[in-house]
């Protein structure tokens, strides 16, 4: 596991704009909007457990997440790594709503079946300006 900079988590943790990257079944790339955070040193993303991104992460879990600064988008970090992790019920909840609010100030508002992925880093780039 690499351990982000200050300045890459600061990235993370704000409520910037992310999307994560996945494996089709034919070996061609899926990329997608996600809210991101941090949860116990890993990332942590949310989505539907039926969704394309949920089923690409069961069969393979290589991802790769970018990230912009919402008011400086060439402020970024590009991030590779594996789903280790996949939580359901009340734990999930907990970082969900803690998700919503950083993007939305209000906790999530659709409390249909949701769960969060935990991604280990295994590589980062970052550019700040």
């Amino acid at each position: 596991m690499v351990e982000l900079s200050a300045a890459v988590t600061a990235l993370v943790e704000g409520p910037n704009n992310a999307h994560i990257a996945t494996i089709m079944p034919d070996g061609s790339p899926h990329s997608v909007p996600v809210w991101v955070g941090m949860e116990g040193g890993h990332l942590a993303i949310q989505t539907s457990p039926g969704s394309r991104k949920a089923r690409n992460i069961a069969r393979d879990p290589r991802v790769a997440v970018s990230i912009t600064l919402r008011d400086q988008p060439f402020t970024m970090a590009a991030i590779r790594g594996r789903v280790i992790g996949r939580l359901d019920g009340d734990g999930a909840w907990s970082i969900i709503d803690r998700l919503s609010i950083k993007h939305t100030g209000s906790r999530y508002q659709q409390r249909t079946d949701r769960v969060v992925f935990l991604i280990d880093v295994e590589h980062v780039s970052s550019i700040a300006l």
